[in-house]
């Protein structure tokens, strides 16, 4: 009896082990599928706190070549007493305390009035708690906006990134390229987040590294003035793909590119958090370009697909960036 129970069960058990060896594999092509492939990145900059300009206190002579003389006031062509007679005692300043405070308003008007002259306001001043503002902007687009592929890999070859303006064009030629293309406009999102400088390097390296995860493979890189490219390994179809004519139909034909602009600002600088529309987008694309190098700590610009041969589904998308809104 026990005999013919063993005999009938193992029939039912390589069955069983068969089913859940497909169902293995198959799960298996499917998270390959929902991965995101090659990836491009645009990248720079600093989070160390401006220097604060300091300026050394400069003395000038009176005109006429007069010196001050202790007890007798300034000789020479310029007469303090006369300006303010009811400081004067005798034939000069009769009080040096008193002259020393004259002195020290003088120079300070002066410093003041050749600050604002040239532009060198107290802005330039910057502390470990100066607000930041760490902003992200996603766009996703219609595959069939392969040109901006082109634009961007063109960027990343001739970027400059290791200087403010460079980094301030490139922010911009990346927003231009993406406005040239409102047509392929489909998904969109975003939103600023405030830190201070202390911890908005550790904000804006979080962000950066959530979208690099989404990559396999940084196909093309220009960080820092580093510029690297590899061939995309997963590029070509992965084994068995071309074998299952069903992966057409369950994913359908659509296809995107996904662009992603982050950019940490000194001060307040915000775009909308809600981008319901095409003209949201194009408003929000245009705040993140304009802004000024000195102002600009750092930026990435991420794309992904990267590979000309590479592709991203509607279910990629949905896996790996959900909360993209359609505009």
């Amino acid at each position: 009896m026990r005999k013919k129970l063993q005999q009938t069960i193992k029939p039912l058990l390589k069955t069983f082990l068969a089913l859940t060896l497909v169902l293995a594999l198959a799960l298996g092509h499917a998270d390959g599928a929902l991965a995101a492939r090659s990836g491009g990145r645009i990248g720079g900059g600093s989070f160390r706190a401006p220097s604060s300009r300091t300026y050394t206190p400069r003395t000038y002579a009176p005109p006429g070549g007069g010196g001050y003389y202790p007890g007798g006031g300034f000789g020479g062509g310029f007469g303090f007493p006369f300006l303010i007679p009811f400081w004067g005692i005798g034939g000069g300043f009769g009080g040096i305390f008193s002259i020393l405070i004259f002195l020290a308003i003088a120079n300070f008007l002066l410093q003041t009035f050749r600050r604002v002259s040239s532009g060198e306001t107290g802005e330039a001043d910057y502390s470990s708690n100066s607000p930041v503002s760490v902003t992200r902007l996603q766009v996703g687009l219609l595959a069939q906006a392969r040109e901006l592929q082109n634009e961007l890999n063109h960027i990343a070859e001739t970027a400059d990134t290791n200087t403010p303006e460079g980094r301030a064009e490139i922010l911009q030629e990346a927003s231009l390229a993406l406005l040239r293309h409102p047509e392929y406009f489909v998904y969109a999102g975003g939103g600023t987040q405030q830190a201070s400088l202390n911890s908005a390097e550790g904000q804006f390296n979080r962000l950066s590294l959530a979208e690099r995860s989404k990559f396999s493979e940084e196909t093309l890189s220009n960080v820092n003035n580093q510029l690297k490219a590899a061939l995309a390994k997963d590029a070509l179809p992965a084994p068995g793909e071309l074998d299952n004519p069903t992966r057409l139909f369950t994913e359908g034909p659509g296809e995107y590119i996904i662009v992603t602009l982050l950019a940490a600002t000194l001060g307040k600088f915000e775009i909308p958090t809600a981008i319901n529309s095409a003209d949201d987008l194009r408003q929000a694309l245009r705040q993140i370009g304009s802004i000024p190098s000195e102002k600009l700590l750092a930026i990435e610009v991420l794309w992904t697909p990267q590979a000309e041969n590479d592709t991203l589904t509607s279910d990629d998308v949905l896996a790996n960036y959900p909360d993209l809104r359609l505009v």
